[in-house]
């Protein structure tokens, strides 16, 4: 094994591998180490939105992971008699995935594992502790504890993908911003037996007297989440009997099989900053939210697919290294808008006055009587990006572009990786990027859909990012030339 790297990512959970993933298919040779010397076996986060399916995709681990998960159209918040406060309902993506997926983790993590393992490009060591890094003048060396005794490796960049606990965080004594949740709630996961006595929607009991979660999840699974009061310690809440007093309302007593219970504190934080230098804080590691709106994992496989492809970009010499500074610009107000989400459900969920419940629950349900009625959507709504890497002014700029499909292909299969710039402009091959003609017939069955997202832009063109962000619309040529400004 060679000691120099271009990249050294620290974690290898699904941040970690995601970003290795995406860096070992740009051909970046890359060290991911983890502490662990095996994939954590027991369910975690509970659901991916069809854009992460979509980051799979480009990893190439997608089909994997959609064979174990279990679409999810409908969010119900209730009250404790059961009316509706909220609604979510998701049907349709603009990436052409269902837009809410319920997941077992450890098999997500597999499949991208598997895919890793494929790579040359990539070294997964696993039994590698960090002990500390530092700054060195080609980028940084790493210390690990393995099993051999320690070991030091160079890199040129280091990526603290390394959970809520990071040591990659605390070396570089990274400050926290505290958003103000932290609530104690009991999680327990189930083998299922009898779906036909479950729900087959996900649920929040907004309940005063014990607020509950009650989602589906993938590969044969189900969870509760059940809040835990003042007055009741975790090692009560972890004992069988709690459980099952809980569970009773529930009426599944022989339909489940209890598989994992654990006692989590709900908080939310972000880091103040997420570059140091050559190192990086993703995942866990840079923020963590609530989980009302299943966005945890979201969240770092999103930090990964915007770090993979500048960072990919830099080390080939195609970009200079202050791109790497929008990382930071773009991903911090996207992620603390989606904690801010989570939070808004949270605080209305975790409501245990049972006079303020009334009051949450007249308020809500006027509010729902006096609104249209139910439409599907595709999810929630997240900010576009903005920042230097982005071509502000510009319409559909900082939006995820569309990914048409046939019964056969699928646009970003057939497309590539790279950037990529659509036209209906004659335009010479440039440089960098992949040049599709709308009027090229290799590109009909996907022409219609791309044409009319350009149509309602008013745009004769649009370069979209590695990431599948768009950079902007406008004229082709001076979309290229905007492009290579905005990578030096």
């Amino acid at each position: 094994m060679a000691d120099r790297f271009d990249a050294i990512i620290v974690g290898a959970g699904p941040t970690g591998d995601t970003l290795a993933a995406l860096l070992g298919k740009a051909g970046i040779k890359t060290l991911l180490a983890d502490k662990s010397p095996t994939i954590f076996p027991l369910p975690r986060a509970a659901h991916v939105d069809h854009e992460i399916v979509r980051v799979f995709q480009q990893a190439g681990a997608a089909d994997e992971v959609m064979a174990v998960c279990r679409p999810a159209e409908q969010y119900d918040f209730l009250t404790a008699d059961r009316q509706v406060l909220m609604r979510f309902l998701t049907k349709g993506s603009p990436s052409g995935w269902p837009a809410a997926n319920m997941i077992h983790q450890p098999s997500v993590e597999e499949a991208l594992r598997n895919q890793i393992v494929k790579l040359g490009a990539v070294d997964l060591q696993v039994g590698w502790e960090l002990l500390d890094y530092r700054p060195d003048r080609d980028g940084v060396s790493a210390r690990f504890q393995t099993s051999d005794g320690e070991r030091t490796v160079q890199g040129r960049y280091l990526v603290g993908c390394d959970g809520a606990s990071s040591r990659v965080r605390a070396l570089c004594g990274a400050t926290i911003e505290d958003l103000q949740f932290d609530e104690p709630w009991l999680v327990v996961d189930a083998i299922v037996h009898d779906y036909s006595r479950l729900p087959d929607i996900n649920l929040q009991i907004c309940d005063p007297a014990r607020p509950t979660t009650c989602v589906l999840m993938g590969s044969g699974r189900h969870r509760w989440e059940f809040m835990l009061k003042a007055d009741e310690t975790p090692e009560q809440a972890l004992d069988d009997r709690f459980i099952a007093q809980c569970l009773e309302p529930w009426d599944v007593d022989g339909a489940v099989t209890l598989e994992r219970k654990a006692v989590y504190r709900f908080h939310a934080v972000i880091a103040e900053q997420w570059r140091f230098g050559p190192v990086f804080l993703a995942g866990d590691a840079a923020h963590q939210t609530p989980p009302f709106a299943g966005q945890g994992l979201c969240a770092g496989v999103r930090d990964a697919a915007n770090l993979a492809w500048k960072l990919a970009a830099v080390i080939k010499g195609e970009a200079g290294d202050g791109l790497l500074d929008t990382y930071q610009v773009e991903r911090r107000p996207h992620v603390k808008s989606i904690i801010e989400l989570a939070l808004m459900m949270g605080r209305t969920v975790c409501i245990l006055d049972p006079e303020a419940a009334e009051q949450r629950n007249a308020s809500m349900l006027a509010q729902r009587a006096a609104a249209p009625p139910d439409e599907a959507g595709q999810g929630f709504g997240f900010p576009p990006l903005t920042g230097d890497c982005i071509l502000a002014g510009t319409a559909g700029a900082g939006e995820l572009f569309i990914q048409p499909w046939t019964d056969t292909a699928r646009w970003d299969d057939v497309a590539g990786d790279g950037a990529w710039l659509i036209t209906r402009e004659a335009i010479a091959p440039a440089s960098g990027v992949s040049v599709f003609d709308l009027a090229d017939p290799k590109l009909a069955p996907f022409a219609a859909s791309i044409a009319s997202w350009l149509d309602n832009r008013n745009a004769a063109a649009v370069l979209v990012r590695p990431d599948r962000y768009v950079f902007g619309t406008g004229g082709a040529e001076d979309l290229l030339k905007a492009w290579k400004a905005a990578l030096n």
